[in-house]
């Protein structure tokens, strides 16, 4: 009885949402999973709705709570974190996709799960575990990938959570670091073209990728809304800019507080991609936008007031990527790499994937006070016992 009044529920969902969405929308009939899974076609929740729902109560969600979002080993609390960052973009996308008329549940969960696959340290710890994936043969690193990567693959012991291909082809595509005018779907995509859409981009790292839907390209733009003012913000707190430094285009336009900034990229974004097969700015909100990235990029980004400690980071990403990839080749099983990570992990995992590859996958998904703490145990030397407890023979 119960699981037929669910079923009943859900259909009225599904009917409602069909009046409620723009015809531009990605409705929830259209939802597309790699294999069949009887579990999300149970209950009440929509299929992008549990797409959410199991980013959510991820391995990988859970440890955004410690990893850095700009800045790296700042003694401040009011600093942002990749988890806040997360919710921030996921708010504004939501509430612009409402205004649009657009699968809010869609762009939910591409949001939270956006930024999985990024390193310790932010986009400093990507190139410096880039680096090392280089040095031994398997690539660049790239937190989009490894986002996908960590949803297909290494959740749930290496079963992964079995997402809609809607969902994935979003977090693989959101580049928010590319300043984006204005934005179409490029909607003929399954799954064979998310996998050939991966390996050209591990092929060419300069390589553009576009959303197949409204919602996808949704979020790529909303991400630049989360972090471009908030940034800002973090810094004028440090004291590493002020407000009176912000270029006088961008403080005309878009104003000087991360508030004001957003609000105003938000009513801009609708005025002009309300109905519209596309989600862009105004020529004179995208420029102001444009000057301001480029000042973040400057006097954030690449000051190096904020990166007196990363010869050290760079030093600790060499000595654990090479310990962890001899304690694979020696079977050294009492080794974290081992502990902490493959033990958890199904056989199929560790038969399809190389040790370089493995090590790699391992410090991915390392928050950043689990990297010091492992540092710290291979470079710190600890007291021994003042009773050793040892046998010797004569």
């Amino acid at each position: 009885m119960q699981d037929h009044l669910l079923a009943d529920l859900r259909r009225r969902l599904q009917e409602e949402e069909a009046q409620r969405l723009s015809p531009l929308a990605c409705p929830s009939r259209a939802a597309l999973r790699r294999r069949p899974d009887p579990l999300a076609e149970q209950g009440h929740r929509l299929p992008f709705a549990v797409d959410a729902d199991r980013v959510l109560h991820s391995l990988a969600y859970t440890r955004y709570i410690d990893k850095t979002q700009v800045f790296s080993l700042v003694d401040n609390d009011q600093i942002s974190h990749r988890v806040l960052h997360v919710q921030l973009v996921s708010k504004i996308a939501r509430g612009l996709g409402r205004l649009l008329r657009l699968n809010e549940d869609l762009i939910e969960a591409i949001a939270l799960a956006h930024d999985l696959g990024h390193p310790p340290f932010g986009h400093d710890g990507e190139s410096y575990l880039s680096k090392k994936c280089v040095e031994h043969g398997i690539g660049p690193f790239m937190h989009n990938l490894q986002s996908v990567h960590f949803l297909e693959r290494l959740e749930r012991g290496g079963q992964g959570l079995n997402l809609n291909l809607q969902v994935l082809d979003g977090v693989l595509t959101h580049d928010g670091e590319i300043h984006t005018v204005r934005l179409s779907p490029q909607r003929d995509k399954d799954f064979a073209a998310l996998d050939a859409q991966m390996a050209a981009k591990r092929a060419d790292p300069s390589l553009e990728m576009v959303p197949m839907t409204l919602e996808g390209c949704l979020v790529r733009v909303a991400d630049t809304i989360a972090y471009v003012g908030r940034d800002l913000e973090d810094a004028i707190l440090l004291g590493l800019v002020s407000r009176d430094m912000v270029p006088d285009q961008a403080r005309r336009v878009l104003g000087e507080s991360n508030g004001t900034i957003v609000y105003r990229l938000v009513e801009d974004l609708t005025a002009n991609s309300l109905e519209q097969d596309h989600i862009s700015f105004s020529p004179p909100v995208a420029e102001a936008l444009g000057e301001l990235k480029r000042f973040n990029l400057t006097h954030i980004y690449t000051n190096p007031a904020i990166k007196t400690e990363h010869p050290k980071i760079a030093a600790a990403f060499d000595l654990l990527f090479d310990s962890y990839l001899e304690d694979i080749r020696r079977e050294r099983l009492d080794s974290p790499v081992y502990r902490d990570f493959l033990d958890r992990l199904d056989q199929n995992y560790k038969n399809e994937t190389s040790p370089p590859e493995m090590v790699r996958d391992f410090l991915a998904g390392m928050t950043d006070d689990f990297f010091l703490k492992r540092h710290a145990d291979l470079a710190v030397p600890r007291r021994l016992p003042g009773r050793l407890n040892m046998v010797h023979s004569i």
